[in-house]
């Protein structure tokens, strides 16, 4: 009969070793730090929130603030409200979408899928950390020159959207592109052993395994365009009566309003100012929850 040598026998496990006092020290230490990190943080955060709301959320409860517009009114009369501030905010921001989303997924695409190590790749991406950097004045300046100054077209609302497209992109494509790298090589290479193209790969499993981050993205985008304030100084004139053509004529946005009330220094234009900046923020927590849920949705489709 064979004799148990120690190799046989199973390994015991190392004994427990206390916790020395130092260790739990830097511990609660390190918890200590980035708790009053993030609270230091937030407080700015929740002092503007507390105080735009507290000052203009009773505007925004009067029903004819979503249904009417400021057309025959004084800069010193109460009433009206914002309609067709929220539908120009509305209208250069979904523009700005339609123009900025394609593009900046096709880029995304081509710089993971198809163009690493290219000069190409390195020239795209170096762009598109230029334009992450540019200030939304430059962008408007820039459409300025192009579109009114050279081609003599007039200030739009079509043209506050291209300038907002500029802006949006970068943000859209390092997005797309974080999140189309994170898709798993093993599904890639299961597609092509399939005899699958390229193409329909991406199509079909990479863009819709990474899309409910994409849609998460896209909104966020949206969203920071809309509360932007130098585009619309520069690029179109504001309006108190609503203007449906955005090619076309003044057009007013929440932004643009809050900055031609602000110039009128009485207790009316304040009013104003506040209501419009709780509304602009409405409508972007709006935006943040109806993306949350799409890409929600669009998660547990995929699974």
């Amino acid at each position: 009969m064979a004799m148990a040598t120690d190799l046989d026998r199973p390994a015991t496990p190392p004994a427990f070793q206390e916790i020395s006092p130092a260790r739990r020290m830097k511990n609660r230490l390190a918890g200590v730090l980035i708790t009053g990190t993030f609270v230091l943080a937030l407080a700015p955060l929740v002092w503007v929130l507390f105080t735009v709301i507290s000052k203009g959320f009773k505007h925004v409860l009067h029903p004819d603030w979503w249904t009417n517009s400021l057309a025959g009114l004084t800069s010193r009369q109460f009433g009206g409200g914002v309609y067709h501030a929220i539908y120009g905010t509305l209208v250069q921001g979904l523009v700005c979408a339609v123009i900025a989303v394609p593009i900046a997924i096709l880029v995304a695409v081509y710089l993971v899928e198809y163009g690493r190590g290219s000069r190409l790749t390195r020239a795209v991406t170096f762009t598109v950390d230029i334009l992450s950097g540019v200030p939304s004045i430059v962008a408007a300046l820039f459409v300025y020159a192009l579109w009114i100054t050279t081609f003599g077209l007039p200030r739009s609302a079509f043209a506050v959207a291209l300038a907002l497209v500029l802006l949006m992109i970068p943000v859209v494509v390092r997005t797309t592109e974080e999140l189309l790298k994170i898709v798993p090589d093993e599904l890639r290479e299961a597609a092509y052993a399939l005899g699958i193209p390229k193409w329909k790969t991406i199509v079909k499993i990479v863009i819709p395994t990474a899309m409910s981050g994409i849609i998460t993205g896209i909104t966020l985008a949206i969203a920071r365009v809309m509360g932007e304030t130098a585009p619309v100084l520069i690029l179109v004139g504001y309006t108190s009566f609503i203007n449906f053509d955005p090619f076309s004529g003044n057009m007013a946005s929440l932004p643009l309003l809050m900055a031609s009330e602000r110039l009128t220094i009485n207790e009316v234009g304040e009013a104003r100012v506040w209501g419009a900046a709780v509304t602009l923020i409405l409508i972007i927590t709006v935006f943040n929850l109806l993306g949350s849920l799409i890409s929600r949705m669009t998660s547990l489709k995929t699974k």
